[in-house]
C-alpha cells in the first residue's frame, strides 16, 4: 500500500526555509504535479484507515483540500475547509496559528456544536497549525472523532499529543536525512 507515494517522496527536491528542511511534494504543496492516482492512493488510505464514523470531514487551506475532497468523493461525506481569509459568516472562528516557517490567522466555518469530524492534513511536522485548529474546535464543541495526517514529519504528532491530548494518524513518517527524504515508518507496518 502506498507505494506511489513513497516512490514520489523519496524523489522530492528539499529546500531550506532558515534552519527548517522542506521538502517539496504535490501532496504538501501542489508542485509539480498532483498525480489522480497518488490522490486516489492517499484516500484509500484514509478511509481504511481513519475512522469514518463522522458528519463531515474537516481540512485547512490550502493543502489539505485535495485530500479531502478525494476522501469526500470516495466517501461520500461533505467537506469543510478551514480558510485562511475572514468571510464574516454568522458564527465564523477565528484560530491563529505559527508553524515552523509562518504565522497567520485561520477562520473556521460550516461546523456546530456536536458536529463529529475527521480532521485530515498534508502533513505533520511543527505541530502549529493542527494544535491551533484542534484547540479551537474544541472550544466550539464540535466532536473531533480522528485526526490524519497523510505524512507526520519529525516528531510531530507528539508535539500535538503533548499539547492537545489527540493522536495524529499518518499513513507515512518521514524524516530529511542529508538532504532527501527518509520513509521511517507506514501504516503498513501498524497492520
Amino acid at each position: 500500500m502506498l507505494e506511489k507515494l513513497k516512490n514520489s517522496l523519496i524523489k522530492a527536491p528539499i529546500i531550506k526555509k532558515k534552519e527548517y528542511n522542506y521538502f517539496v511534494h504535490p501532496i504538501t504543496d501542489g508542485i509539480p504535479v498532483v498525480e489522480p492516482s497518488i490522490l486516489e492512493e492517499t484516500a484509500e488510505a484514509i478511509s481504511k484507515f481513519g475512522n469514518m464514523d463522522v458528519d463531515k470531514i474537516v481540512c485547512v487551506e490550502a493543502m489539505g483540500i485535495h485530500i479531502a475532497t478525494a476522501l469526500s468523493i470516495k466517501t461520500g461525506i461533505p467537506f469543510v475547509v478551514i480558510r485562511k481569509r475572514v468571510y464574516g459568516l454568522e458564527g465564523e472562528v477565528l484560530v491563529h496559528q505559527t508553524t515552523g516557517y509562518s504565522q497567520g490567522q485561520l477562520y473556521i466555518n460550516g461546523l456546530h456544536k456536536g458536529d463529529r469530524i475527521i480532521l485530515v492534513d498534508d502533513v505533520v511536522s511543527t505541530g502549529g497549525t493542527m494544535i491551533a485548529v484542534l484547540k479551537a474546535l474544541e472550544r466550539m464543541g464540535v466532536k473531533v472523532v480522528d485526526v490524519v495526517a497523510v505524512i507526520e514529519k519529525g516528531n510531530g504528532n507528539d508535539i500535538v499529543k503533548n499539547e492537545t491530548g489527540f493522536n495524529v494518524k499518518s499513513l507515512l513518517k518521514v524524516n530529511v536525512v542529508e538532504g532527501k527524504v527518509v520513509i521511517e515508518g507506514s501504516v503498513d507496518d501498524s497492520q
